[in-house]
């Protein structure tokens, strides 16, 4: 069983587990991955602004269309496990889960705030702005501005179509001056475009356009940005895991706070130090994702 199969399957058991129904991508067709109707596959029904944030955006998780489910009724929905993981803390102590997640301290009062699919101006010629799929904002008077997090779920497992390469297109590359202070990972973009033949699992892609969108509005030393991924046992989750340390150990060398924690590792954190008190939303973390 690949990592994708052993997600989903464990997607499934929990489903039936729960009681709920499930249909599949496209009528007859497709596995039965679906839910019915969107909050089941949330802990907490969807709020109006979070919904706002994903009608915005350009992922399109909320549309369906010709009765088809949306994306993020998927049981392996990467938009439905960050909302399911963070929607709960916007009414609450937001930094308990950014401690969980490996960002500040527990004791740190700065972050005020958690949105979704933010998107960050790389270049005013550009049409479009990459979404990230989480930004705790934080107090003026703190050094970093934001965490902003990626989310990924099967992502990186999925069967790589020939014809998306992942790798940065040359309008990038040839905007030489926003890579004047990020010289190594200015390398590995040129190594990576237009064609990423330099990782299989890990896509540094996307997570160099976060990188530059956050460090124009920001400064390369205002922000922290996280990459919070889901593992697998077998090999597909261990070189998946080198290629995230190679990104690091690059970021690094620039200076870039880019980090990484996986999802069964917040949920370990906060299941050791906060059980007692939110004890409702970690047992559902644990039960159906860990």
């Amino acid at each position: 069983m690949n990592a994708i199969e052993y997600i989903q399957t464990k997607q499934q058991i929990w489903a039936k587990s729960q009681g709920i129904n499930l249909s599949k991508s496209k009528g007859d067709r497709g596995k039965k991955i679906y839910t019915s109707e969107l909050n089941e596959n949330l802990f907490l029904p969807i709020n109006s602004t979070v919904k706002q944030a994903f009608d915005e955006g350009d992922g399109n998780e909320l549309n369906q269309h010709d009765g088809f489910p949306a994306k993020m009724q998927a049981l392996h929905s990467s938009s439905a496990l960050a909302v399911n993981v963070f929607q709960y803390w916007m009414t609450k102590k937001i930094s308990i889960i950014a401690s969980a997640c490996g960002l500040c301290k527990k004791d740190n009062t700065s972050p005020e705030s958690i949105s979704f699919e933010k998107k960050f101006e790389i270049n005013e010629k550009f049409q479009f702005s990459p979404n990230i799929d989480v930004v705790i904002e934080n107090s003026s008077n703190f050094n970093f501005k934001v965490f902003a997090i990626e989310c990924k779920f099967t992502e990186p497992y999925s069967d790589r179509d020939p014809t998306d390469s992942k790798g940065l297109k040359e309008k990038y590359i040839s905007l030489e001056s926003i890579w004047n202070d990020i010289p190594n990972i200015y390398q590995l973009a040129q190594r990576i475009s237009p064609n990423d033949n330099d990782f299989d699992f890990f896509h540094p892609a996307q997570l160099i356009k976060h990188i530059l969108g956050l460090k124009r509005k920001y400064g390369k030393n205002g922000f922290k940005l996280l990459y919070l991924w889901y593992d697998t046992l077998g090999g597909e989750g261990l070189r998946h895991k080198e290629e995230i340390e190679r990104f690091i150990e690059i970021s690094k060398e620039d200076g870039v706070k880019f980090q990484s924690t996986s999802y069964q590792e917040l949920i370990l954190r906060l299941r050791k130090d906060y059980l007692d008190e939110h004890s409702e939303y970690i047992n559902y973390l644990s039960n159906r994702y860990f």
